[in-house]
């Protein structure tokens, strides 16, 4: 993953507060919905262009798509997701998505079993 395309989809708020939440874990499309108080619609296609630049990887649980950040990142997508994660306290709409995350993970388990199921097979 070049630099450049790094920058291209972190350059917009929503994909960055959604590579944000992925940063703690994978989350499917209601999750997003729920935590960012966006319609589906428009949390699915910033997820597209997110997975067309290969910013995220799917994995598919029946209906369910769930979505997480890719399971090899290069160097420099490492590098700035770390810098996306020590930059969150200083901004209070990120730490309001990460509260309301909080109380969402307490219904995602079946998300990362199904995820771990898929990297097994």
């Amino acid at each position: 993953m070049e630099l450049i395309q790094i920058y291209q989809c972190l350059c917009d708020r929503t994909r960055l507060r959604i590579v944000l939440l992925l940063t703690r874990g994978p989350l499917c499309v209601c999750h997003f919905q729920d935590i960012l108080k966006l319609p589906q619609t428009k949390v699915s296609q910033h997820l597209a262009y997110l997975r067309k630049h290969k910013m995220v990887e799917t994995t598919r649980k029946g209906t369910w798509i769930i979505y997480q950040l890719p399971a090899m990142p290069s160097p420099e997508l490492e590098t700035n997701l770390r810098c996306l994660q020590d930059c969150v306290a200083s901004d209070k709409l990120f730490r309001a998505d990460l509260a309301r995350l909080e109380k969402t993970k307490k219904c995602t388990g079946w998300i990362e079993e199904a995820v771990r199921q898929k990297s097994c097979c």
